[in-house]
């Protein structure tokens, strides 16, 4: 059964996330242990086996871009190895610029600016690509899987980045 089936939501990437933790709270309590305290060992492991594979589908469903990639694993769409390298080469330029523009936070002469200035960039470039993934997953061609795929490719390294701006921000900011 695939994880959209277990919650009863249509293969949408779009959910409603507060209904997603609703039921995820109704699955795990109809598996919870204590239901199964006097049953069989079997019975227990079984519940634990469900319990373990409703959370595991809470995680997949409740964070966007492990959706969008679940979605295109369904679909039968091939990710390409993380560390393949994107053949846009305008992306890559910009992945340049965009570790340049982090590794001159920490020079900056108002901090502060630097690290909003550099967040902004990467928040806006995000919600842009973002858009365009819930396009074309939308779409649900083969062309289109194969463009929303590049896209979460392109999404997963923002959100990378991400972390490291935040790092370099405790960091700076530590003293």
């Amino acid at each position: 059964m695939n994880y959209f089936q277990l919650f009863g939501f249509d293969e949408k990437f779009n959910l409603d996330t507060a209904q997603l933790t609703q039921v995820y709270q109704k699955l795990q309590k109809s598996v919870h242990p204590d239901r199964f305290a006097h049953s069989s060992s079997q019975e227990q492991m079984l519940a634990v086996q469900k319990s373990s594979m409703i959370n595991d589908a809470y995680q997949t469903l409740k964070s966007p871009l492990k959706r969008a990639e679940y979605m295109l694993s369904l679909r039968e769409t091939p990710m390409p190895n993380e560390q393949a390298s994107f053949k846009d080469n305008a992306f890559l330029m910009r992945q340049m610029e965009l570790r340049e523009m982090l590794a001159e936070v920490k020079f900056a002469d108002d901090i502060d600016a630097a690290v909003f200035e550099a967040n902004q960039v990467l928040e806006t470039e995000f919600n842009g690509l973002y858009k365009t993934m819930q396009i074309q997953l939308a779409e649900n061609s083969a062309a289109s899987n194969q463009a929303a795929c590049e896209i979460l490719r392109k999404l997963k390294f923002y959100q990378k980045l991400h972390i490291e701006l935040d790092r370099l921000e405790d960091l700076l900011f530590e003293t």
